[in-house]
Parts: structure tokens; C-alpha cells; sequence
């Protein structure tokens, strides 16, 4: 059940955008396609024109506890963060992250590139500060970055017995905010893998993060490394919404059994390779080659999608083979 549901007064200025708890699970609203195609409800006549559509509704949360509100309207991620900070009366930049279906800090319910059309979602906000200072020690800190498409890198996996897993005070959703004193709030993950990465081996350096607040009752061990998949990401309805960096948030069917095992891998090849995780660019990289003939069409549209990354050569060949592979049923 949802936190924050025990007979809590609502607050007058937002109470228009909160719901009570045995509406939480009320059944979202059709898209465009389930309704009928005027008011008269005419067949065979074209739908409404997008401005007269109905908006799709989510409810959330905050992970450590509140009432539960209603959003809509969102095409981006960041569009989603100012709709949840505008329910709760606060600032777009005090959100980490997001999970679905859950309040934990479970980085396999990280909200991504899609939200099913009944998912709940949960937002984490920040918490403490604290500053670390690390022994880089070996050439692999144990860390994989991730973000959360607003400018906040933060960690998604520790791998066991690693640097980073022998500092306890360290954790999984940690917000990372500076490295050695050079504030990092705006850069994407893999350039602060690359950062990361980059620091000498032998040397001494200081990270400043920003854990996630948590209810007193939430506190738990910290997530080690783990198998991450792509499973509760996506609810059991038939379509999902898209969020994408540029363009309008669409409407689409869940991804066929080849994409799902092709972003899984290209995924995992994103953490071998770059020391990050992330599902909607795994998806971006697995639609740029879904109909492409050859490596080297699928090299030209991969820069073309995402020149930024400067994918290395090894990396792209390694990529289009896992396509390929999905779509032989090698996976």
C-alpha cells in the first residue's frame, strides 16, 4: 500500500491535485485510440484533433511518505519532475529519481524512457549530505553511473568487494554532486563514468553526495550488484508512455520479445564498456539499427542519433551484433 495514507490532512492550496487512498488505483484514463472518435460517436470518422484528446493521468508520491497526487501533461522527464514538484510545493531540482510500483530504492523499478499506462510512480527527493574521501586503489572503482535526464548522475550499482563497496557510508541512489570539488550537477552519466574513470590510480580523491531521504521505517541494507533487468519496468498493460529527450512523449505498444532482449544486452554492453546503465538509450541504439543492413549503416545512424557519445568502434560492432543476435533468437 502507498505511504502516506493514514488519515493525513491535506493541504488547502494543493488539495485540487491530491486524491484520497482508495482512489490511488483508479483505472487511468484512455488514450485517444479507446475513445470513441467524436462526441456523437460516429464511427468511421477521424479522431479528435490532439488539443481535444484526453490527458493521460499518473498518480505519485514522494518515497518517504506523502498524500498521493494526480499529474498529466508531461512530454519530458523534466516536465515530469516540475509536475511532481508542483503537487508538493517543492523545487524540481530536489528530485533524485523515480521508481515504479514501489517506494524502495530498487534500481530494477527505475522509471527509464517508459511508464506504463497504470503504473505509480515514487519520487525519491534529496536527503543528507556527506563527503567521502577514496583510496583509488585499483583501476575499476565499482560503480555504475546512471541519471535521471535532468542533470542529477547518481549510482545504480555497486559491485561487491569493489573500492566503492568497502566504504559503507557509500550507497546505491547516492546523488553524485562534485568530485574533488568540481561540481558535476548538469553532467550526463557517462561523462561522469568518464571522470570517474580518469582519476590516478594511487591517489587520493573526494566525492561530495546527496543520499535519497528515506522514512524511518525504509531504512534497509544497502542494494549490492545484483542482476539488473528490465522487468517491472514496464507495467502488464498493452502500451506505455515514451518520454523522449527531444520530441513529444508518444503513446506506444510494448516493446516485442526481439527489443526487450536486444536493449537487455546492449544495456549490459553499456556498463562493460562505459561504466553506466541506461534503458532509453539501450532502446534509442536498439531502434537506430532495428532496420539497418550492415555495421556500417548502423554506425552512421547511431552518430547521427547520438554523436555526443562518441561510441568507440569495438563498442558499436559489439552492439550490432547483439541485434543481430535478437533478432535470430540468439538471446
Amino acid at each position: 500500500m502507498p505511504l502516506g495514507l493514514r488519515g493525513r490532512k491535506k493541504k488547502k492550496e494543493i488539495s485540487s491535485k491530491l486524491v484520497e487512498s482508495e482512489h490511488v488505483y483508479d483505472k487511468i484514463l484512455p488514450s485517444a485510440a479507446d475513445v470513441a472518435p467524436n462526441a456523437n460517436g460516429a464511427p468511421g470518422l477521424p479522431p479528435p484533433p490532439v488539443s481535444l484528446r484526453p490527458k493521460l493521468v499518473f498518480h505519485t508520491q514522494l518515497a518517504h511518505g506523502s498524500p498521493t497526487g494526480r499529474i498529466e501533461g508531461f512530454t519530458n522527464v523534466k516536465e515530469l519532475y516540475a509536475k511532481i514538484a508542483e503537487v508538493f510545493l517543492i523545487n524540481p531540482d530536489e528530485i533524485l529519481f523515480c521508481t515504479l510500483n514501489t517506494h524502495k530504492i530498487d534500481m530494477d523499478k527505475l522509471l527509464g524512457g517508459q511508464i506504463g499506462l497504470e503504473d505509480f510512480i515514487f519520487a525519491h527527493i534529496k536527503g543528507a549530505k556527506k563527503e567521502v574521501e577514496v583510496l583509488k586503489s585499483d583501476d575499476a572503482l565499482g560503480l555504475t553511473i546512471t541519471d535521471n535526464g535532468a542533470g542529477v548522475a547518481f549510482i545504480k550499482r555497486i559491485k561487491e568487494d569493489s573500492i566503492i563497496d568497502n566504504i559503507k557510508v557509500i550507497n546505491v541512489g547516492d546523488h553524485i554532486e562534485s568530485i574533488n570539488g568540481k561540481n558535476i550537477v548538469g553532467s550526463r552519466h557517462y561523462e561522469v563514468a568518464k571522470m570517474l574513470k580518469e582519476l590516478e590510480k594511487g591517489q587520493n580523491f573526494t566525492l561530495k553526495l546527496i543520499e535519497p531521504l528515506k522514512a524511518f521505517e525504509m531504512i534497509e541494507p544497502r542494494s549490492r550488484a545484483g542482476k539488473t533487468t528490465t522487468e517491472g519496468k514496464i507495467s502488464t498493460g498493452r502500451e506505455t508512455l515514451r518520454l523522449r529527450s527531444k520530441g513529444p512523449a508518444t503513446v506506444e505498444e510494448m516493446p516485442s520479445a526481439f527489443e526487450e532482449k536486444a536493449i537487455k544486452k546492449v544495456d549490459d554492453l553499456l556498463e562493460t564498456y562505459m561504466g553506466i546503465r541506461d534503458i532509453e538509450l539501450a532502446a534509442t541504439m536498439v531502434e537506430a539499427g532495428r532496420d539497418k543492413n550492415n555495421p556500417d549503416e548502423f554506425a552512421v545512424a547511431l552518430d547521427e542519433a547520438l554523436g555526443d557519445f562518441a561510441f568507440p568502434d569495438e563498442f558499436v560492432f559489439d552492439v550490432w551484433g547483439a541485434i543481430g543476435d535478437a533478432k535470430q533468437g540468439r538471446l
